[in-house]
């Protein structure tokens, strides 16, 4: 096939995107996918401004870099998110700390300004979040009506249908990142989000096996749920350390702090199977890249990283073109 191997640079916007793509090369990478913060992509100024775009794609093919996905997340995060409280504050411009409805109206613009800054940079998906309304309406009580929900999946398809709309004008994907606190974190609710919007083509999911492992629900029957909107690929990891204390709503406790239920962990050093994973993806036919969203708080990110390409490269592997007793014919 062989698919390319990237890496999702949100984790890395510390850093310069010239000084991030000459790392990553020399870990071994095909390509960035990069975040829509720090200095990796702006997405209004790719909205508006080819050449912006093409300057970006020259940092990365200096380093002998491609892109094939941008992924605006936190601007995202604001689009559905109650936004009433101060913990998303920095994902938007200072002035609007405090003001949930002037955060959400500038998360919609900027998530306009990505699908059109996708099709001047040349890039088929944007990746990001959509927030939810009722995400912490998850556990019964105070009670939660059936109204309640649906009521909440009316406003996101009534937030993203208008966003969608730019998207497909744009000939661009938006893939959802399966996830908790977002409008779809399993199959039962991707399947009612894609319902909301009427299963439009523009709205499909960029698969994580990572947080669906966590929440004991199997990667491999999300892909064959959805194999005509899997639209990009992460590559993450996840244990399971449940002891009897803790549970996988994780107890307040930090990442890696002992107790805690469940941590993420760099490709191959947790309990996903990924094998199953690339089966499945096989079967379906997805082509696009794998990428490396690299966390693990107990592990050098550095050494995470070039670990976590060769990693990926040793699960990759194409199909069979025919039965393996085919050659008994011959």
């Amino acid at each position: 096939m062989s698919r390319k191997v990237t890496m999702f640079t949100g984790q890395w916007a510390d850093l310069p995107l010239t000084e991030l793509a000459a790392k990553a090369a020399d870990w071994g990478y095909d390509g960035l996918e990069l975040a829509c913060w720090g200095d990796h992509f702006d997405v209004r100024l790719g909205a508006e401004s080819k050449t912006y775009c093409d300057e970006q794609r020259g940092k990365l093919a200096a380093a002998g870099l491609d892109v094939w996905a941008i992924s605006n997340h936190l601007a995202g995060q604001l689009i559905c998110d109650p936004n009433f409280d101060a913990r998303s504050d920095t994902f938007a411009p200072a002035e609007l700390a405090g003001d949930a409805e002037g955060k959400r109206r500038w998360a919609v613009e900027q998530m306009k300004f990505a699908a059109r800054a996708a099709r001047n940079l040349g890039v088929p998906v944007v990746n990001g979040f959509t927030g939810s309304p009722i995400w912490h309406m998850l556990y019964s009580f105070p009670p939660v009506s059936k109204e309640m929900i649906r009521d909440g999946y009316r406003y996101f398809a009534d937030m993203f249908n208008p966003i969608l709309d730019v998207f497909a004008e744009c000939g661009v994907k938006f893939a959802l990142e399966v996830h908790p606190t977002e409008i779809a974190f399993d199959l039962v609710t991707a399947r009612r989000a894609l319902d909301a919007l009427g299963n439009r083509p523009e709205f499909g999911f960029n698969f994580d096996p990572s947080h669906l492992y966590w929440q004991q629900v199997d990667p491999v029957k999300f892909i064959e749920a959805f194999p005509d909107r899997i639209y990009h690929v992460h590559i993450k990891d996840a244990a399971l350390e449940l002891d009897g204390i803790s549970g996988i709503l994780a107890s307040h406790l930090d990442f890696d702090e002992p107790g805690r239920g469940w941590n993420f962990r760099s490709p191959g050093h947790g309990d996903v199977d990924f094998e199953a994973v690339i089966r499945a993806l096989n079967r379906i036919g997805y082509e696009g890249p794998l990428s490396v969203e690299w966390e693990d708080v107990g592990m050098d990110r550095e050494y995470g990283a070039a670990d976590a390409c060769s990693f990926v490269r040793q699960i990759d592997f194409k199909p069979s073109t025919i039965q393996f007793d085919a050659a008994f014919d011959r």
